[in-house]
């Protein structure tokens, strides 16, 4: 038997580079540095678990949606033991929202064909933690998300999700959807080896046209959700310091009590 693993993976500005928008209000991806979502290596780290504790033949392929530069995201995806990488880029996707990247992601996964799809539970820029639940129902599968721990067996997607209050185990039959959360153990640092055969492993480039996608259902035209407007943090004022002089635990409740703190 043969297991088809596609790990969707997000391109996202470094958190720690100075992030601005752009005239039009999407992310001015430009100014800043980007890196592979560091919660979609936790995905990446448990489809290649399950791959090597698989008796079947199994392939990873990592999937992106983003401009020329998220080749990098999939360069790293692939130098930590990957098989193959798909990307999928077009100037039309330009402020694509999480609705429009999930019915790119489907129909790309499709196209791919697969019988699990592994994904981070959220991005570090957009935090929605929604395209994996989105990506399910379009393709018609279940879904079972923010897992801590995933297994495959026998046709069947196992895992653990962790609650405040209990743990769940839930499993689904194949083909699935599931996301995983940074719990579910650290992802492995590519090694030399895996860096060198990372360059020598394809890499696919679609467009919307491969996939069958108008133009008009994705991008900033056919976003559901906008941003419409934008204002810089204000700077850090300097704090209000309580002088103790017999009088210091008063002076403190008060200050707390007009922050509405308590």
């Amino acid at each position: 038997m043969s297991l088809r693993i596609v790990v969707t993976v997000k391109y996202v500005p470094d958190a720690t580079g100075d992030r601005h928008f752009a005239d039009d209000l999407t992310v001015d991806r430009d100014d800043v540095d980007g890196l592979l979502s560091e919660l979609d290596e936790y995905a990446v780290e448990q489809a290649l678990q399950i791959s090597e504790n698989s008796d079947d033949d199994v392939e990873v392929t990592v999937l992106t949606v983003g401009p020329e530069d998220a080749k990098d995201a999939l360069r790293k995806a692939l130098s930590m033991g990957a098989d193959k990488a798909i990307h999928v880029e077009d100037d039309d996707l330009h402020g694509t929202d999480a609705i429009g990247t999930s019915l790119v992601l489907a129909k790309a996964i499709e196209k791919a064909g697969f019988d699990l799809v592994v994904s981070g539970m959220a991005s570090t820029d957009g935090t929605g933690g929604i395209v994996p639940a989105l990506v399910a129902e379009r393709l018609g599968v279940p879904q079972v998300t923010l897992l801590s721990e995933v297994s495959v067996e026998d046709g069947t997607v196992k895992g653990r999700r962790d609650g405040d209050a209990a743990s769940e185990q839930l499993e689904a039959s194949l083909p699935a959807v599931v996301s995983v959360t940074d719990q579910s153990g650290e992802a492995r640092y590519p090694s030399f080896k895996g860096i060198m055969a990372a360059k020598k492993k394809p890499v696919e480039s679609w467009d919307l046209s491969d996939l069958d996608i108008d133009a008009e259902e994705v991008g900033l035209d056919g976003a559901y959700t906008k941003v419409e407007a934008v204002a810089e943090r204000p700077a850090r004022t300097a704090g209000t310091i309580v002088k103790d002089e017999g009088e210091g635990g008063k002076q403190l409740a008060e200050f707390l009590a007009s922050q509405k703190f308590i």
